[in-house]
């Protein structure tokens, strides 16, 4: 089977913002426009395509795989920036990262409460953390 994921639309209530900080954060190239889309490229082909929605979107989960030198580089930029991270989605565990399947995960928001992950390993179905 060859399908893959290709995009998403990502909503938001001012793109260059929200397209800039995800971009900043994950040290990615500035983001590009396409239509009326602003384009975050990621390594994987896989773009995220923010959409100005000009009101606050219903949150959304979007999650991603770094190295380890790729998350230390993000996560001093998280902190750098003063924002709140847990190391859980529910959002107990302020201040704090995970060590799920002997990674590193954190969680925080962007700019239009999209909860963010960034994981080192990727989560195995078959096991606990």
């Amino acid at each position: 089977m060859s399908i893959e994921l290709n995009h998403t639309i990502v909503w938001c209530r001012d793109q260059a913002v929200s397209a800039g900080f995800v971009a900043e954060i994950l040290g990615l190239p500035a983001p590009v426009r396409f239509m009326h889309f602003l384009v975050v490229d990621l390594a994987n082909g896989v773009s995220l395509d923010y959409y100005q929605a000009g009101k606050a979107p219903s949150p959304q989960h979007y999650a991603f795989l770094l190295s380890e030198s790729e998350f230390e580089a993000s996560f001093a930029r998280i902190q750098a920036r003063g924002l709140e991270y847990w190391a859980d989605p529910a959002r107990t565990q302020p201040g704090r990262i995970n060590h799920h399947f002997g990674g590193r995960g954190v969680y925080f928001p962007d700019p239009d409460d999209h909860l963010l992950e960034l994981i080192t390993r990727p989560y195995d179905r078959n096991a606990r953390p």
